[in-house]
């Protein structure tokens, strides 16, 4: 134990310096993901083909590649295109996209789960589509993909410790320095451990609340994370309203 206190107090800035940049790419890639899970999201359930293959298209490249290769790609061959990103924005970049790709399968997953009659009285009103996603049909989706969104955001977390392989000084590369200036391996890795664990629980705890209050909302009282039940109580909550 006081092997971490005297790490912790000998590398407070350091510390404090990858925090900084692991909190810079978490919020910066979760904030990108989730723009690029709705727009592909909602891509795969529109009525024309030609997005909806788009959306696959795009979808199937960034899950079925390496989050490093593309990272090293839009880092170091980026510029060879003339676009000269600093590494923090790579990052970002990269995670966006990437956990984007796989959250645009839970953004169409929890659109798809809202009941048909849902979207078929929307359309019995005459609603236009925008009007119809925004009023009905995502209210009752979004207390849906809450819980897959939060999973992956503990995900997106842990990944962007890939930053330090360009170059980026974030938590575990400073964990990492402390290592190899002689700190016990012990004790620099269980700081970085605690730090990311914290940094996670925080993240899980906010998209916690929004997941009840968008419950909430809706009527739902249940407490169970079974996506079976959990849709099935937004359906009927949905015929409620």
């Amino acid at each position: 134990m006081s092997e971490i206190l005297d790490a912790l107090s000998d590398y407070g800035p350091q510390i404090r310096d990858g925090l900084s940049v692991t909190l810079q790419l978490s919020l910066g890639g979760a904030v990108l993901a989730f723009i690029v899970a709705v727009i592909l999201g909602l891509a795969a359930i529109s009525g024309h083909a030609v997005p909806r293959t788009i959306s696959r298209i795009i979808v199937e490249f960034f899950r079925g590649t390496s989050l490093v290769v593309q990272l090293f790609f839009i880092y170091y061959v980026f510029p060879g295109f003339g676009l000269e990103l600093d590494a923090i924005t790579c990052g970002v970049i990269a995670l966006g996209l990437n956990y984007g790709a796989y959250g645009s399968e839970v953004v169409r997953g929890s659109l798809n789960a809202v009941p048909k009659g849902q979207w078929e009285t929307a359309t019995a009103l005459s609603m236009p589509w925008v009007t119809k996603v925004r009023r009905i049909i995502w209210p009752q989706a979004w207390a849906l993909m809450l819980p897959g969104l939060n999973n992956l955001m503990i995900m997106l977390i842990k990944g962007t410790a890939i930053a330090f392989l360009i170059g980026l000084h974030d938590l575990t590369y400073a964990t990492n320095e402390m290592r190899k200036d002689g700190v016990e391996v012990m004790a620099a890795y269980t700081i970085g451990f605690v730090i990311y664990y914290l940094i996670s629980l925080v993240f899980y705890g906010l998209l916690r609340v929004l997941e009840r209050r968008a419950q909430r909302r809706l009527g739902i009282t249940v407490t169970t994370s079974d996506p079976a039940q959990t849709a099935g109580a937004a359906a009927t909550a949905g015929a409620v309203a």
